[in-house]
């Protein structure tokens, strides 16, 4: 039985997969989960499999202008190293010209007569980047595991003979080093990459008329955007490969602006409900493979409330309301539990859980959890509406609006005209930009804040594509057209004229080398939440495709 046959027969078998959450207090029912995850067998993709060869050689040099210090530059003809003794090239780079994610072969054979008479050692290095050939991994300083580094040690016991890597990589460079050897001469005949993905097909090109850049960052999102799309959307293929819920949210709306695999969203949606806590609270994310199963302890308040806003995205591009029905409870359910961690006097009530929005360092999350309090719970409202359950949600609107009231009253510098978040009164980009999408200011108000914090230096700006996304979404929703245009040709152009193949986790124009862990090399170099370039360029042309 092959993995994905054993991924849906666990799916289908949900009983087996789920013991532990049927239990007292559990808001959902043993049959509701195991039929969430049998919809979720069902919806499962068929992988599109290509296969990719390498096309040069290079070298990766040191270049202080280069993105990270360090650049690639040509050195040869692949196929020139097919046809030399691989003893020599100890260390050559070979450069698969793209960003791909799969499953890595390759075929020895001998340059002489001889026989072999010994194993063949080698290491293998899987880059995204060409500074992750450059930087050492060790010794290790990063905060998660060494394991996700793509270096691999491999014994060949006989040549000629082929290899394959179990292991799936996400790369673009391959290094390749002679551990230990005898005698005999070798090479590598052959190579290549069983290129994998879900997403079907091209979506639609752009107009002929759109700028250069415009198409650069698109074309590179659509890239981000495919090789996330693996059986469920990936946080990152190389780095964090399991499906995320703030990640499906940004990547779900990407995906209905180009390749419109709806289904890999009704699958994931499923699967989180699935797995939710039992007192109905979602996970932050959640695995498929080899079992399906969330990770406990990361529950994350704003990504839970996110799913809200999800379900309803894709009721409206699909139609689809059995789906959003059937799902209508953990939804519904988001919106009860997060009411406790709001106080008597409408605010954040300090009750801890994990808060996120961004990895900006000193981000103070206050203000913009009670503005995607304001937000997720209208779209509640609004999905209740679409399905007919207004009466589930009778009294939310006005709960709603005292969320929205208190935010003014306790929040809102007047004077200055921004929302200030914590003790220090911080001022910052996410603060303003979730009371925007809540509603909370006026159109003529919110403009007046986004402005000023964009003429501020002090204000905290977002240091990841992900919290990048709302902050645009906020511009646009205001009618500042054209600084959301400003911005997201200043932050994804800015990855762009930096050499990125697909889009990065982190980004700060001011910093190549910040990582949340410790170690630029384990920053995840394709990631889900920087592919939504392709939403806003597709969705509102009128301002980006110009």
């Amino acid at each position: 039985m092959n993995l994905f046959a054993q991924i849906a027969v666990t799916a289908t078998l949900g009983s087996v997969a789920l013991v532990g959450y049927a239990q007292t207090g559990d808001v959902f029912s043993p049959q509701q989960r195991n039929l969430w995850l049998q919809k979720a067998a069902a919806a499962m993709s068929v992988m599109q499999e290509t296969v990719k060869y390498p096309v040069r050689k290079v070298a990766i040099v040191s270049d202080t202008a280069a993105y990270q210090g360090w650049k690639a530059v040509e050195a040869g003809a692949a196929a020139a190293f097919f046809d030399t003794s691989l003893k020599t090239q100890s260390g050559t780079v070979l450069d698969f010209g793209e960003h791909l994610t799969g499953y890595f072969s390759c075929t020895f054979a001998l340059t002489t007569t001889s026989v072999s008479d010994a194993p063949v050692r080698l290491k293998l290095t899987f880059a995204e980047t060409p500074a992750e050939l450059a930087i050492p991994f060790d010794p290790y300083p990063g905060g998660l595991s060494r394991a996700w580094l793509q270096d691999e040690t491999v014994t060949v016991d006989y040549i000629p003979s082929s290899f394959s890597l179990s292991r799936r990589v996400s790369f673009r460079y391959l290094k390749i080093e002679v551990l230990g050897s005898s005698s005999f001469d070798f090479r590598i005949s052959e190579m290549n990459i069983r290129a994998q993905t879900s997403a079907v097909g091209e979506p639609e090109p752009l107009p002929a008329a759109t700028p250069p850049l415009i198409k650069d960052i698109d074309r590179i999102g659509v890239a981000t955007l495919r090789e996330c799309m693996q059986t469920v959307y990936e946080d990152g293929p190389k780095r964090d490969r399991r499906l995320w819920l703030g990640d499906l949210y940004l990547e779900a709306l990407a995906n209905a602006c180009s390749f419109k695999n709806h289904t890999l969203t009704k699958r994931c949606l499923y699967l989180l409900a699935a797995v939710a806590a039992p007192d109905g609270l979602l996970h932050a994310c959640a695995f498929d493979i080899p079992d399906i199963h969330p990770q406990t302890g990361t529950q994350i308040l704003d990504y839970a409330l996110l799913f809200n806003t999800a379900l309803l995205d894709y009721l409206k591009n699909t139609g689809d309301r059995e789906t959003a029905l059937d799902l209508w409870p953990v939804a519904l359910q988001q919106t009860e539990v997060a009411k406790t961690f709001i106080g008597d006097t409408f605010m954040y009530n300090g009750k801890p859980i994990w808060i996120f929005f961004d990895w900006r360092s000193g981000f103070d999350t206050k203000a913009a959890i009670q503005g995607c309090f304001v937000k997720t719970f209208k779209d509640a409202c609004e999905l209740a509406q679409l399905l007919g359950r207004q009466k589930d949600v009778a009294t939310l609107p006005a709960f709603t609006a005292k969320l929205a009231g208190a935010a003014r009253k306790n929040m809102f510098d007047a004077k200055r005209g921004v929302f200030v978040s914590g003790p220090d009164r911080q001022i910052s980009y996410l603060s303003q930009a979730w009371m925007t999408l809540g509603g909370v200011l006026s159109k003529k108000e919110a403009q007046k804040a986004l402005k000023t914090v964009l003429s501020m230096p002090e204000a905290v700006y977002p240091g990841t594509p992900y919290g990048t996304h709302f902050f645009i979404e906020a511009l646009i929703a205001c009618g500042l057209h054209t600084e959301a245009r400003e911005y997201l040709l200043q932050y994804w152009g800015g990855m762009v004229h930096k050499g990125a193949d697909t889009f990065w986790e982190v980004y700060d124009p001011d910093n190549d080398l910040l990582s949340p862990y410790n170690f630029a090399p384990i920053n995840s170099y394709c990631h889900a939440w920087a592919c939504t370039p392709v939403y806003f360029i597709r969705n509102y042309p009128e301002i980006f495709a110009k």
